[in-house]
């Protein structure tokens, strides 16, 4: 993961390299909307190829370390809807808002988590937290300015692409967050999803008997932490002998608003027995949707999530749900930063947290007769 080079490359061997000038370079990393595509997939093209990486001032010191660990988390691209005014008294407007829905970012309580024990334990070690988050075209351009400022990153599973993180590890110290092994060569920290979603399963099936009209609601399908809790909810499907084509299984974003939809629609006809959620803020999409329908839970239907988030302690009835260390994973990536920095050679290494199942009232110990 380390480069062995002793001179780093720079601003000017990628000007040349991509055949341009060193404007144009610094245009790219800091406006690439403003750079014809072409050119600027040049010069990102090179930046990759020569491993470069703009240096922070504290970096460029002698090569002093800065003291601060990096945190890189998807960025969202959610604006509110417009709505109209009703009534406008001196400068402040009086909005019907009694029908706007605002689409929240799909995994901000998770990531509020996640940031808050990172934050911890950075401060704990006396060191700094940067936190950054970009999507699209300014995506390669936050890396990379992070990766000049930091002694160390921490990013979340499938915010870039490996090819980038390799390009960054290359000064750096990368931790890959929610990894499900797929990136290599990244000293990676996760949770044990599979058994997890496994576990809740089987207590669905196997204790409470609920054999058939099962819906599954899933994540995005590119999404690690739904792949391996997909993999857990068929192992315990396959453990009690129930097919998995028996199951209804429909795609959300991991959003509440779109999981209260596909609920809707689930219910539509016969309603299922029992919903099983790959994240905790689609299972409360579903309690809304039960709610608004006159389904009672879980009378009529139990409904379970994942992840431990505040709100499922808090929803009527309150969440049956896997509760992960959300904290304990931010923790963990930064002294996974730390122990790089002091061990710079040797194999990858991969941290995987347990989770545990908290039975509450959307889905009991048991059922009433």
């Amino acid at each position: 993961m380390t480069d062995q080079r002793s001179a780093p490359p720079t601003v000017y061997d990628v000007a040349s390299a991509a055949g341009v000038s060193i404007a144009t370079v610094s245009r790219v990393l800091r406006t690439p909307d403003a750079v014809r595509e072409g050119t600027r997939d040049r010069v990102q093209a090179a930046i990759r190829t020569l491993g470069y990486v703009p240096s922070g001032t504290a970096r460029a010191l002698a090569g002093r370390r800065t003291g601060v660990v990096g945190l890189l988390l998807p960025g969202f691209d959610v604006v509110p809807d417009e709505r109209p005014d009703l009534v406008t008294d001196g400068g402040v407007r009086i909005v019907d808002d009694r029908r706007h829905v605002t689409q929240p970012s799909s995994s901000n309580l998770y990531f509020d988590e996640v940031l808050r024990g990172a934050e911890v334990e950075a401060w704990q070690r006396g060191l700094a937290l940067m936190v950054a988050a970009g999507r699209g075209s300014s995506r390669d351009v936050i890396v990379n300015d992070v990766a000049g400022r930091v002694d160390g990153l921490a990013v979340m599973a499938r915010t870039v692409p490996d090819e980038l993180l390799e390009h960054v590890a290359r000064r750096v110290p990368v931790v890959v967050l929610a990894d499900d092994g797929r990136s290599h060569g990244f000293d990676s920290v996760s949770v044990d999803n599979v058994a997890g979603m496994r576990t809740l399963a089987a207590h669905v099936i196997g204790r409470l008997g609920i054999r058939s009209r099962i819906a599954y609601l899933a994540g995005p399908v590119d999404s690690p932490d739904d792949l391996e809790r997909a993999d857990g909810f068929r192992q315990a499907l396959s453990d009690h002998g129930v097919p998995a084509s028996d199951v209804t299984t429909v795609h959300g974003d991991f959003g509440r608003v779109r999981a209260r939809e596909l609920a809707a629609d689930l219910f539509t006809g016969a309603v299922p027995r029992a919903v099983v959620c790959s994240n905790d803020q689609s299972a409360l999409g579903v309690l809304d949707a039960a709610a608004a329908l006159g389904i009672r839970v879980p009378e009529d239907v139990v409904v379970t999530g994942f992840d431990g988030i505040d709100a499922g302690r808090f929803s009527t009835p309150r969440l049956t749900t896997v509760h992960q260390p959300m904290g304990e994973l931010g923790r963990a990536a930064v002294r996974a930063v730390v122990d790089r920095l002091a061990e710079p050679d040797g194999p990858p290494r991969a941290v995987r947290l347990p989770v545990e199942v908290l039975l509450r009232e959307s889905c009991p110990p048991a059922l009433s007769a």
